[in-house]
């Protein structure tokens, strides 16, 4: 119990030291996680054989992560996705498994070796790509989104490499593999393994359709159930429950658990219980999958790394080189461009966790010599250990690829307007319609050609270019124009145009959009008359709708809404005298204390309205 606490006080130390540091150093999580298993394992030697056993428990954190990612989709978003499930996923895997079996084959290795090694690099590592993808907010971008329809069926396709490894064993071998497994090695695989080929088919499907099943018709009431109870622990238990049985079920007949709980989450997604679940599930998949990353980093085995270095490393990115050729050209073909391009090139070059189940499971089908196991497992832990650092290289061509397509041709303006906007965003698009349609003339510019294209295909005139660049700016009329409304998403260039605009022309009326108060002070220094809080108006509106529902009559309300609009922007007028530009708000003693001296007398205000609207009504 005692070695048990120092191991876990251990693990969690390595966490919390390990992680903010490089998380603030820009190198993510992950790397974190990962150096701080190198530190305590291979290096500081704190951790010893069991690390083995905990890497299998901290598995679990994958399948808890597939199950949140499930969670997320609906069957009809899953549906929409399978021409990249099917073709961009289906020929990333056939595509490296072919071209690393044979390059193993021209290293001389014997035909089913090579397959089987060409199988099993030809994963990726979910667990750490999705991850950081989450950590860097690219989920939802194009190449996120093909990352993860690969990464989707990479897990499906674990299921038929599991059946047809033991094919590629001499009948000799596969005969003392079954020999090992009747005394209890791969247990789970036996189960079906007796089965001839129909039967296997049948538990497969059987499987697949409990699950459905149960989550249409057993989940739901059992949450109803623990719910009467009104005990968050109990709530806690009943999912984990799922997923830990889930997961058992799909170990049981040979399939991935990640994929069953995967499933589960697709078939709970439409849920009243779906936001239950993920809070419920969340902190447990962020400890274990941090676990699990330091366990790898931990498990990396530094006498035969050391051993041969050179050959390991050079094995290391010859096979990170030789996916990411595939990748590269999969990425051309499926119309990725740039970014994405890069993104899903370098995000998947790795091989991945599922990657040690499979040489697992091959050496003990006799399928791999020992040696050729070794290596391969620290292939595998190395290729993950740089990923993050592929992953940085990424956010450096991205921004290399940004800064290229700045100086890109803007269009020829023929016909400068009177108002100019500058990003047609979704803040820009509203103003710009409004404006429009009653009755003057705009001039858009936007540095996004893609949606300068789609404006363009609802009707509305736009022009593609930098609006921050002098020389469009003087082309689209900045000389004679009467009013520039600043539309940008980036704040630092927003500042750029307006200080620009206001030095060009001192008459001229500029109305920016501000992110925050202290993008709001940097306008207004900059010489912007009117400014705009993007989320401000609606939150005023939000905040009346809750006047009007819980007593105040919609006059009430909307007088209420008007008072604090009209102090909030005195009060932030004010605040702007006090403003310090450089030292944050929180480190202004006088920005402070003037803060909450306005605050007092806005209450003061609202409160001195509705005493008056009480006294101007007539007795009940």
């Amino acid at each position: 119990m005692d070695a048990f606490l120092f191991q876990a006080t251990l693990y969690l130390i390595a966490m919390v030291i390990a992680v903010p540091i490089a998380s603030r150093l820009g190198l993510g999580s992950v790397l974190g996680y990962l150096l701080a298993g190198v530190v305590i394992g291979p290096v500081l030697g704190l951790v010893g054989s069991e690390m083995a056993d905990l890497q299998h428990f901290a598995e679990f954190g994958v399948v808890m992560m597939l199950f949140l990612i499930g969670l997320e989709l609906e069957p009809r978003a899953l549906w929409a996705m399978r021409d990249k499930l099917v073709g961009l996923g289906g020929l990333q895997v056939l595509g490296t498994m072919l071209l690393v079996a044979a390059l193993c084959l021209a290293f001389g290795q014997e035909w089913r070796v090579a397959l089987a090694v060409g199988a099993i690099l030809s994963l990726s590592s979910t667990a750490i790509v999705l991850q950081t993808l989450d950590e860097k907010r690219l989920m939802q971008t194009a190449g996120g989104r093909s990352t993860f329809a690969v990464l989707l069926t990479q897990d499906i396709a674990v299921i038929p490499m599991l059946a047809l490894l033991p094919l590629l064993a001499l009948p000799g071998a596969r005969a003392l593999a079954q020999v090992d497994a009747s005394h209890g090695e791969h247990a789970a695989i036996t189960m079906i393994q007796g089965l001839p080929g129909w039967g296997v088919t049948l538990v497969t499907l059987g499987a697949v359709a409990a699950v459905v099943l149960a989550g249409h018709y057993l989940i739901r009431p059992a949450f109803h159930w623990v719910h009467a109870a009104r005990l968050r622990e109990i709530n806690t238990a009943l999912a984990l429950a799922i997923v830990v049985g889930i997961a058992s079920l799909m170990t049981l007949v040979g399939l991935s658990p990640a994929l069953g709980t995967f499933l589960a989450g697709v078939v709970l997604a439409n849920s009243e219980f779906r936001h239950e679940l993920e809070s419920d599930i969340a902190p447990f998949k962020g400890l274990l999958l941090g676990l699990f990353f330091i366990t790898v980093g931990a498990g990396i085995d530094t006498g035969l790394l050391f051993s041969a270095p050179v050959q390991l490393i050079g094995l290391t990115l010859a096979l990170m080189g030789a996916k990411g050729a595939v990748l590269y050209v999969l990425a051309r073909i499926f119309g990725l461009h740039g970014r994405d391009r890069w993104l899903f090139t370098l995000g998947l070059a790795q091989a991945g966790e599922f990657g040690f189940v499979l040489v697992s499971f091959a050496l003990g089908q006799r399928i791999l010599p020992g040696g050729t196991a070794q290596v391969l497992m620290m292939v595998v832990a190395l290729s993950m250990l740089l990923t993050p650092l592929f992953f940085i290289l990424h956010d450096y061509l991205a921004r290399r690829l940004t800064d290229a397509a700045e100086p890109a041709k803007a269009d020829d303006i023929d016909a400068p307007e009177p108002i100019i906007i500058a990003g047609i965003g979704r803040f820009g698009q509203v103003v710009n319609r409004m404006v429009t349609m009653s009755g003057f003339r705009t001039t858009v510019l936007d540095h996004d050609l893609a949606t300068i294209r789609l404006m363009r295909k609802f009707g509305f005139k736009g022009y593609f270019g930098d609006p921050t660049r002098p020389e469009l700016l003087k082309a689209a009329g900045l000389d004679k124009a009467r009013i520039l409304v600043v539309c940008l998403d980036n704040k630092e260039a927003a500042i750029r145009l307006v200080s620009y605009a206001r030095r060009m022309r001192p008459d001229l009326h500029i109305i920016a959009r501000a992110r925050d108060r202290v993008h709001v002070f940097e306008l207004y220094k900059a010489g912007a008359n009117d400014i705009v809080r993007e989320l401000f108006d609606s939150s005023l509106r939000a905040a009346r709708y809750v006047l009007e529902n819980s007593g105040l009559s919609e006059y009430e309300a909307a007088e209420a809404e008007r008072i604090f609009f009209k102090l909030d922007r005195a009060a932030v007028r004010d605040l702007a005298q006090v403003w310090k530009p450089g030292i944050p708000v929180e480190e202004n003693a006088e920005y402070l204390a003037r803060s909450q001296e306005l605050s007092r007398e806005l209450e003061a205000a609202l409160t001195e309205h509705f005493a008056a609207q009480d006294g101007q009504k007539p007795a009940a």
